[in-house]
């Protein structure tokens, strides 16, 4: 497959509320996790620039809806992870609503990328993640992240075992990607998704 190269990639703005984000122009895709799933690292990867989205060792550093535009045609959007504990359960409140209401009401919103850690077993706080999802009628992907961390073969048991999983609440599974931050692993396939997409987008 071709290498895709990226022409630009910069942060626009972080907002706490959907109705102050970037004006609903172009086609965005949301990316989320739980906290410490790789998400940083994974869209600097794809965009090409180790610095775009911040890394940090601390789980929950991501607090609000951040917009990145691409070759200024398109965005990505870092949402604050789930799931975090150690967050005050009035922070956390305040995340789900903030969150929830982005998923829910932003209209350019074209699909979510769902970050699923592949070393391990499926996780409660993931599928029902999803579910919520579901409910809403929300497009989403899945992606598994951290790849080089585990053998081919426990990898690929564990996405099994999450797509078992899945199919006792869900008719089938959604289009998935296998991805490696270390190894870029996934990068082409992830953006040749996000460019059909585009093709479908109607302001």
């Amino acid at each position: 497959m071709k290498n895709t190269k990226l022409i630009e990639a910069k942060f626009v703005t972080s907002a706490a509320d959907y109705r102050k984000c970037p004006p609903p122009e172009k086609p965005e895709y949301a990316f989320i996790g739980r906290s410490n799933v790789g998400k940083s690292s994974l869209i600097n990867m794809l965009v090409g620039n180790k610095n775009l989205a911040k890394t940090s060792q601390t789980p929950g550093k991501t607090q609000l809806i951040n917009h990145f535009e691409v070759n200024k045609k398109w965005y990505i959007v870092d949402l604050p992870g789930y799931g975090f504990a150690k967050a005050p359960k009035g922070e956390r409140d305040k995340w789900g609503e903030m969150i929830g209401n982005y998923l829910v009401n932003r209209e350019n919103l074209m699909c979510v990328f769902v970050l699923i850690d592949i070393r391990h077993e499926p996780q409660r706080v993931d599928l029902e993640f999803l579910d919520f999802l579901g409910e809403k009628d929300v497009p989403f992907y899945l992606i598994f992240t951290k790849a080089d961390k585990v053998g081919s073969v426990t990898a690929e048991q564990n996405v099994e075992s999450f797509k078992k999983t899945m199919l006792l609440s869900w008719t089938k599974v959604p289009q998935y990607f296998i991805t490696s931050s270390e190894r870029r692993t996934g990068r082409e396939e992830l953006l040749k998704a996000i460019e059909e997409l585009n093709l479908s987008f109607t302001k």
